[in-house]
């Protein structure tokens, strides 16, 4: 089965989805729109989640991240969701659009879909403080950047 087309999702269900398929991260509590990649029956077999940037200083108002994405192992389907992504953010007027993965996973599908990998590795640690704690996500490793311009 290969991805058919994109369609507008709720987050409600998309975060199903994700908790139904993710291999490490959960749900998001808010985005800018949802799609789901589906096939010719119109079954889901995957979502992308896009919202604001999580890091401030990247919040400038022109750039979107995907926050979450997600298949279910259908073909081609995470570079489907992300040329989808990049071209819904540009025509709602972004100029840049952002997501992370974790080191260890290789990005080909980012790269597939014409986004760049910047140049080292981004976090790594947690956002615990004593004024402040919260608790340890399953993700606190390093990350790689990947971007696209969208002008």
């Amino acid at each position: 089965m290969i991805p058919s087309r994109v369609l507008p999702i709720s987050l409600r269900d998309a975060n199903a989805f994700v908790l139904a398929h993710h291999r490490h991260s959960g749900q998001v509590r808010g985005c800018k729109f949802c799609v789901a990649v589906v096939d010719d029956l119109d079954a889901v077999h995957g979502v992308a989640i896009v919202g604001r940037p999580v890091a401030r200083r990247l919040d400038d108002g022109k750039t979107a991240e995907v926050t979450r994405l997600c298949t279910d192992g259908i073909a081609n389907g995470c570079s489907f969701l992300y040329s989808r992504c990049a071209r819904i953010a540009k025509l709602m007027g972004y100029q840049k659009i952002i997501t992370y993965t974790l080191a260890t996973e290789n990005g080909a599908s980012l790269r597939a879909s014409g986004w760049q990998c910047a140049p080292g590795l981004r976090g790594g640690g947690n956002w615990n403080v004593p004024g402040r704690p919260r608790a340890d996500s399953r993700n606190t490793g390093p990350k790689r950047l990947y971007y696209k311009e969208l002008r």
